[in-house]
């Protein structure tokens, strides 16, 4: 009976964490009012928002994407201005890096993301919306143990 009990509970929260995971998964493809820049190449331009020139390899190392996404991907931000890539002297590869406009862009929408996600958190409360931070890096912390344990075995 307990064992019995424990399973149902255990469902029960596997299914909401489940819904919870797909309503906020649902948002990565979600345009924000007032933004610019698609969910891909903002996610491109966050990622070199560090000054630091990236390889395709590495920008899909780093977004876990396949190397063939980040290539469509990058090539259309490259095509619409936003990205350009560059030849280092001694290397087969071109990395890419924003260009002016592309820096631009990614502010006007880092901004018009920090202002939503403010309202966001502001709503919830300080107290809330720390616990669900220092939830959420837990969350994640013990999920990249696991699943890198899982690869492995």
């Amino acid at each position: 009976m307990a064992t019995e009990v424990r399973r149902t509970t255990e469902q029960s929260l596997l299914g909401e964490l489940a819904d919870e995971l797909l309503r906020f998964s649902k948002r990565r493809h979600t345009t924000i009012e007032g933004a610019e820049l698609d969910s891909s190449a903002f996610k491109l331009l966050w990622v070199l928002s560090d000054d630091q020139p990236r390889t395709l390899r590495e920008l899909a190392d780093e977004l876990d994407l396949d190397l063939s996404t980040i290539n469509r991907q990058v090539n259309a931000a490259v095509r619409a201005g936003l990205l350009e890539r560059f030849t280092v002297a001694g290397s087969p590869s071109k990395p890419v890096r924003p260009t002016a406009a592309g820096r631009r862009q990614y502010e006007h929408d880092l901004a018009v993301h920090s202002d939503l996600l403010r309202s966001v958190l502001a709503e919830m409360g300080a107290d809330a919306a720390r616990d669900l931070i220092r939830s959420l890096g837990s969350f994640n912390d013990a999920y990249e143990r696991r699943a890198r344990h899982r690869h492995r075995g």
